[in-house]
């Protein structure tokens, strides 16, 4: 499975990393990783890891200004996108068919060829003018997954909390995982 995650420049950097631990290593998985500017400030901020580290991380890794990379075609044989975390900036150039980073290339070419692409949004609050962005990513076909926690597991750290959200993710990817215990209804 060929699986293409783009970072950007809204706070939530973890998500792409603990992604990216996730998808590292596991049979079968190929990972093509795009990080913004941005982002790559955030990460450090937010994580202390560097742009070197989340290289380390990927199986391949492009410049967001690199419009001519193989992710960019949808000649390109990739399974699915992930955009964690999906800055607003990054939603709207989706929802306009703005392209003109390799994230927003990227992301349309999942759309126009029917791909997954599963965007957690990382804004708060949300006004109408966001609603309306991902409504209309919706009704093109992305999956709006904002990292937001459930409690039904009992979380006791952050790491629990991030690892609910990279957990969903993996769902809709179709790849297991042990990263929370689903709910099986009440005891």
């Amino acid at each position: 499975m060929r699986i293409v995650v783009g970072i950007t420049g809204a706070s939530g950097a973890i998500y792409g990393v603990r992604l990216l631990e996730e998808l590292r290593g596991r049979a079968g998985v190929e990972t093509f990783l795009v990080v913004s500017r941005p982002a790559a400030q955030i990460v450090e901020q937010e994580t202390g890891r560097t742009p070197d580290d989340l290289r380390a991380l990927a199986d391949h890794w492009y410049d967001n200004d690199d419009l001519a990379a193989p992710i960019a075609s949808g000649s390109f044989p990739v399974d699915a996108m992930v955009v964690a975390p999906c800055s607003v900036k990054t939603l709207s150039a989706l929802a306009n068919s703005y392209s003109d980073t390799l994230i927003a290339r990227a992301g349309d070419v999942a759309l126009k060829e029917r791909r997954p692409l599963i965007l957690l949004v990382r804004e708060t609050p949300l006004h109408a003018g966001h609603l309306r962005l991902m409504l209309a990513l919706a009704e093109l076909g992305a999956l709006i997954l904002p990292p937001i926690p459930a409690f039904y597991g009992s979380p006791r750290t952050i790491e629990d909390l991030v690892n609910h959200t990279i957990g969903r993710v993996l769902d809709h990817l179709r790849l297991e995982h042990a990263l929370y215990r689903p709910w099986t209804g009440r005891p």
